[in-house]
């Protein structure tokens, strides 16, 4: 049944498939490459509000201050990538910088960051999708971890099969978003202006008691600092552009930017948009509001009330009149960041192929154009994404803690790596002007390390206790993976490399052959004839005496065809085939070490799937066997079902 459904899969999936040319403008770029960024928009406004609503309603209006510092630092970090995008106009992902600049370390501990960023993206992303759903669609309330494995499964098997027209759909999407997400802004801060300001579901509830400390002293600073390392997660997904430069039309480095430039202009626009708005309607957001919301009077809250995430609160706030345009803006949010998700999986088997170009990954993945290679990271992939959404039940909260670790580490490697180039240039600038030019991108990408190694040391000292250290023991994990399966294809290439002098054309003095036959019929008969064709030194015929009629009856058969080859018999009390057979095998060559020794194995071939499991199983465990034993050639003489020619007696 399993080799069905794989055979099924295969012929689903197809085996080879061509890459598209690399055509894409700015305007196509940042729907395609830009959909896992602009996503962020949707949760870390949520995440700030979630971690000052700890300190009290006083320390959710600063919500907007952290959201300035995190677009200072978004406008830092999009000015340094424009910077590698320029010196990388080959595409300078994340593990290219540091591995060219610092060595192959910093570059295996980028990528193990890189991949556990893909598995986190795909995970947060269908949680807060399954989030937004269940705002628009109350129903699936209690089932959201059943909807994002859902939703995991669907994007799963669109990759696998393919979307037509997926970069027009995706462009449908993120345009639609972006404007949707405008026009709430927009009508939001005008009503606020004209004295109107829209008022959220959520603006009447106050904090529950023990939620009133406010930012005071030392653990204020703190919440704050948590603060903005739960929002620093909207920097996710800027690398992205970066490493896809070849995809760009002519001229790839200069549009490459330009979609940086509004890519980055968007994130930050958009979270200060957000922050303000929610901070004018009075936007309550706790992680449990039956323990962390209370109504204005003191009253307890209903036992079925739904908590919005911000930007449905904000569409409820602004658009009170028209219900279709507060569930616009949620299925909009949601298909963002499905779409988000989407191209996680295509850059996950494009990191993988480069890994395992340069050996620190399984070969065959390096052949990304092979349909069935990719679908082993697409399955892959969904397996882990699947497992942590499992694991944490679809809490966003929870899964962020993790999220934030990878991100930042692979950025800040990434900007060092550029201080480096950087440093490397200058001395190679032939002129003043260039030394000037190559001394100003210095400075941003010493900037941008400084300000990504700081969130980076924030993310760690506030986050560790409560998740980041799973990812930091991910990425230490995957750099040992691979390191170990470097060093496994470093000493496979040294016993393999080709000896010197006469060794290398020396042959083995003898060859000896052995026939495997259960009894005589054309299978066995072939396998006769083949091994004699080859002219071994000597040949014998050997088979297993499982059952005394059936040896009784091979005996017969072979003094009756007269074949002209001795015939030996291994006894088996236990009627185990292959350990005799492996014990004659290794007497023959303790006999004769220098000798090679071939064993020929009929095999009668196949047609359908359900008849694998009805012949040749103990011809595989054979070969399996016989494999490991040094100085043995395993040769499969197969017969074809339906072939009408006949070998006689007499021609063996």
């Amino acid at each position: 049944m399993a080799s069905n459904l794989l055979s099924v899969v295969r012929a689903a999936i197809g085996r080879s498939r061509r890459r598209g040319e690399a055509d894409l403008s700015t305007a196509k770029a940042i729907p395609v490459l830009a959909a896992d960024a602009l996503s962020s928009v949707a949760y870390a406004p949520d995440q700030i509000l979630l971690t000052l609503s700890l300190a009290g309603l006083g320390a959710v209006a600063v919500s907007p201050w952290v959201g300035l510092g995190i677009a200072l630092v978004i406008v830092a970090v999009i000015a340094s990538y424009r910077q590698t995008v320029r010196a990388y106009p080959g595409g300078g992902g994340d593990v290219e910088v540091a591995g060219e600049n610092l060595g192959p370390a910093a570059a295996l501990v980028t990528a193990a960051a890189t991949l556990a960023d893909y598995a986190l993206t795909v995970a947060v992303s269908v949680a807060c999708s399954a989030h937004y759903l269940a705002a628009v669609f109350p129903a699936i309330v209690h089932r959201g971890t059943m909807a994002a494995l859902a939703l995991i499964a669907c994007i799963a098997a669109v990759t696998l099969l393919g979307l037509p027209r997926a970069g027009r759909i995706r462009s449908v999407v993120v345009y639609s978003f972006l404007g949707m997400l405008g026009v709430t802004l927009a009508v939001g801060l005008l009503r606020a202006a004209m004295g109107n300001a829209p008022q959220a579901p959520s603006a009447g509830l106050d904090l529950a008691a023990g939620a009133r400390e406010g930012l005071i002293g030392l653990g204020g600073a703190f919440l704050v600092m948590r603060a903005f390392s739960a929002g620093a997660v909207a920097l996710t997904g800027v690398e992205t552009i970066a490493t896809s430069v070849p995809r760009f039309r002519a001229p790839r480095p200069a549009r490459a930017a330009r979609a940086l430039g509004i890519t980055g202009a968007l994130m930050a626009l958009l979270l200060i948009g957000v922050l303000v708005l929610a901070r004018i309607a009075h936007v309550r957001y706790v992680a449990d509001p039956l323990t962390g919301l209370r109504g204005a009077g003191g009253g307890a809250l209903p036992a079925d009330y739904v908590q919005l995430p911000v930007l449905s609160q904000l569409a409820e706030a602004v658009f009170s009149q028209a219900p279709l345009l507060c569930g616009l803006l949620g299925l909009l949010t949601a298909a963002l960041l499905v779409m988000a998700a989407t191209s996680c999986f295509g850059a996950v088997n494009r990191l993988t192929s480069r890994l395992a170009q340069d050996a620190y990954l399984p070969k065959q993945l390096f052949r990304r154009g092979d349909r069935r290679v990719a679908a082993q990271g697409v399955v892959a992939l969904s397996l882990v994404a699947g497992a942590l959404v499992l694991i944490f039940r679809a809490d966003v909260a929870s899964l962020i803690q993790l999220y934030i670790v990878g991100v930042f580490a692979s950025m800040t490697l990434s900007q060092l790596g550029m201080i480096r180039h950087w440093g490397a240039q200058l001395r190679l600038a032939p002129t003043p002007i260039a030394r000037r030019h190559v001394l100003y991108s210095r400075v941003i990408s010493a900037t941008g390390f400084v300000l990504t190694g700081a969130a980076l040391a924030v993310v760690l000292v506030t986050k560790l206790a409560h998740g980041a250290w799973i990812t930091v023991v991910l990425i230490a994990a995957g750099y040992a993976a691979m390191r170990w399966v470097r060093r496994h294809y470093d000493a496979v290439a040294e016993e393999l490399a080709p000896p010197q002098g006469v060794e290398a054309r020396a042959l083995p003095p003898r060859v000896h052959g052995i026939v495997l036959i259960s009894r005589i019929h054309r299978a066995s008969l072939r396998a006769i004839a083949f091994a004699r064709a080859t002219r071994p030194a000597s040949l014998e015929i050997v088979s297993v005496a499982l059952d005394e009629t059936e040896v009784n009856q091979l005996r017969s058969d072979w003094k009756a065809d007269g074949i002209p080859v001795d015939l030996t018999i291994l006894d088996s009390p236990d009627r185990d085939l292959t350990r005799p057979v492996l014990a004659h095998v290794r007497r023959v060559r303790r006999s004769s070490p220098r000798e090679l020794l071939v064993v020929f194995i009929p095999e009668y071939m196949v047609n359908r799937w359900w008849e694998r499991h009805l012949h040749n199983r103990s011809a595989a465990r054979l070969t399996r066997g016989l494999r490991r034993i040094p100085g043995v050639v395993v040769a499969s003489v197969p017969w074809q079902p339906g072939e009408s020619r006949e070998i006689t007696p007499g021609s063996v």
